[in-house]
């Protein structure tokens, strides 16, 4: 069985649910690690084969981070960084020690997306889409859903896979309730000022009152 088997799996899954980033927890050497799963953009630069992207974040400091991109066989990183990062001792047998680290890493990986997150993990979660998005990370109050411009060949534009993930993170009733799996069309507004969050019911009751005068 190869070794990261599971990340296989959790990819489908999330391409099927239509996610485009998960987390994990992982502690090794009692440091405790928020682990974000990432999938590639078409565009994006990789390595070939690999297959995801791993965010490993210090749980006490997001800005320690390490950038790792996966398949379902190995980490494509040098073993002197990882070494490094998660404080490995170096030894004859290294080469061993390294494969028992990805062993134990691989214990810690699902095979399925999972909906219910730490608050320390949707912040993480939440950072990354924002930052992927162009947006402030900080931005995570939601308080309206906007119809986005008008294209040149006169369609709606759709909302970011960001965008709408972001959505689904912190405003899944909102996100479900206006169907928006299959309504692409609206994107979620955030502010880094709470005193501008909007309730659900305020949300969809303003949507649904701008959405009579279109």
């Amino acid at each position: 069985m190869k070794v990261f088997e599971n990340l296989k799996s959790l990819k489908s899954d999330m391409e099927n649910k239509g996610w485009r980033i998960d987390s994990f927890l992982f502690t090794y050497k009692q440091q405790e690690f928020i682990v974000l799963v990432k999938l590639y953009s078409e565009t994006a630069r990789k390595p070939d084969y690999a297959l995801l992207e791993l965010e490993f974040l210090k749980k006490d400091n997001f800005t320690d981070n390490l950038i790792v991109p996966a398949n379902s066989v190995k980490l494509f990183i040098d073993a002197k960084t990882l070494r490094t990062y998660f404080n490995i001792e170096y030894g004859e047998n290294l080469g061993i020690i390294l494969q028992q680290f990805n062993g134990f890493l691989a214990t810690f990986i699902p095979t399925y997306k999972k909906e219910q997150k730490s608050g320390l993990e949707k912040k993480a979660i939440s950072d990354s889409l924002s930052r992927s998005d162009g947006d402030d990370p900080e931005k995570i109050y939601c308080f309206a859903v906007k119809r986005n411009r008008v294209k040149a060949d006169g369609t709606y534009g759709e909302r970011s896979p960001f965008n709408d993930n972001k959505a689904r993170l912190w405003r899944k009733d909102v996100y479900d309730k206006l169907d928006c799996r299959n309504e692409k069309h609206i994107s979620f507004c955030f502010s880094k000022n709470p005193e501008e969050e909007k309730t659900d019911e305020e949300i969809i009751y303003n949507w649904t009152s701008n959405r009579k005068v279109e």
